[in-house]
């Protein structure tokens, strides 16, 4: 293992996924004290404090033991979730659906910040690559996060938007695979079906739909 090549990596990316985690279990936290659950507030989890919703484990260890397990390969990591309680909610099943978008939400609309700031740098005349680099780093982490978390199984926020979605008999057989969702969602990711059917398509329609917003700050460097 490039030792020097590890370094580099977590430079790039260190700042880029502590605002792409904080930022989205915040809008969680925010979301849900608006629809009526304060849980998160109580707690201090509506907080731009990284370490608030750092996972010693799902955070740190586990992309690291997988980077090097797999030389970068494949990588995997969690934030420590924002507790909502849902019946706490004015309108459960219609606001749980609001909560769950406000993570994946709140990292679309970091992608595009970070792409309005690389052409911003662009535009006044910065050329030093690691900031660049970083901007670039800004938009493809939360792009990721975004996806990833979009796919429709629980826990993640898809799978609680389309339980929200779904008509109440549906919706109680969706929600019973939260006890193993986890599991299920990670044998997804090791046999390489969520990366192929699920976050190549979302992701490039992601970035279509950013560079279509992000198109007047490109139109600054041409």
């Amino acid at each position: 293992m490039d030792i020097a090549n590890l370094i580099q990596t977590v430079a790039l990316y260190a700042l880029p996924v502590l605002f792409a985690i904080t930022v989205h279990e915040a809008a969680h936290g925010y979301a849900a004290r608006h629809f009526g659950d304060s849980t998160a507030w109580m707690l201090g989890r509506v907080t731009l404090n990284p370490m608030r919703h750092i996972d010693p484990v799902g955070t740190i260890l586990m992309p690291l033991l997988l980077y090097f397990s797999t030389s970068g390969a494949f990588l995997f990591g969690y934030a420590k979730p924002v507790p909502v309680r849902f019946g706490n909610l004015r309108n459960p099943k219609r606001d749980m659906i609001w909560v769950a978008l406000a993570g994946p939400g709140a990292n679309l609309v970091m992608a595009f910040l970070w792409g309005a700031l690389l052409y911003f740098f662009q535009a006044v005349g910065i050329t030093e690559l690691f900031f660049l680099k970083i901007c670039k780093g800004g938009v493809l982490v939360n792009v990721v996060m975004f996806a990833f978390n979009m796919f429709p199984l629980p826990p993640l926020d898809g799978g609680r938007i389309l339980v929200g979605l779904l008509p109440y008999k549906q919706a109680e057989l969706v929600s019973r695979i939260e006890p193993w969702g986890f599991f299920v969602v990670m044998a997804l990711v090791i046999m390489n079906v969520i990366s192929t059917l699920w976050m190549q398509p979302v992701m490039a329609l992601s970035y279509w739909f950013l560079n279509i917003l992000l198109s007047p700050f490109a139109a600054l460097v041409q």
